[in-house]
């Protein structure tokens, strides 16, 4: 096994209205540079569109998630995320080769996420749990939104 380790730069892109009345929070992260190409993040935020549920209420949906662009070393990954439920965490995972960053698929393989885009997942988690799901005063999906992470692993 080779194990070669660097850490990357995960970075707020901000919150993306997308259609049906969904608010995702936008992050980058990118193995060759400080942030994801531009035309990875718009290929991301319009995958968004179409892999949310189409209506962001109702069934349990809270119509707030987050999406990962990483500008990785083999592919172009686009995760979005949402909240359903109290507790769940949904996931559509896309990818698309490096040198065609705008044209994201489903990925073929059963990944949920490499450890840069599972630090973001981690963060998400945390904020959900202190936000909304163990919050004194009642779940607050403001505050759950206002907060980000950013940082570099």
């Amino acid at each position: 096994m080779s194990v070669r380790y660097r850490p990357r730069t995960i970075g707020f892109h901000g919150v993306e209205p997308v259609g049906g009345g969904w608010a995702v929070k936008m992050y980058g992260i990118a193995a060759h540079a400080e942030a994801p190409r531009a035309a990875l993040l718009t290929a991301t935020a319009k995958i968004a569109a179409s892999a949310l549920p189409r209506r962001a209420h109702g069934g349990g949906r809270h119509g707030v998630g987050f999406a990962v662009a990483h500008d990785a070393a083999d592919l172009c990954f686009a995760l979005i995320d949402w909240w359903s439920g109290d507790n769940e965490l949904h996931q559509r995972l896309f990818s698309s080769p490096l040198d065609r960053p705008s044209e994201l698929r489903p990925h073929p393989g059963r990944a949920i996420g490499c450890v840069w885009e599972l630090e973001a997942t981690d963060f998400e988690r945390r904020a959900w749990l202190r936000h909304v799901l163990a919050n004194p005063e009642g779940p607050d999906l403001d505050a759950y939104m206002a907060d980000h992470f950013e940082g570099r692993i």
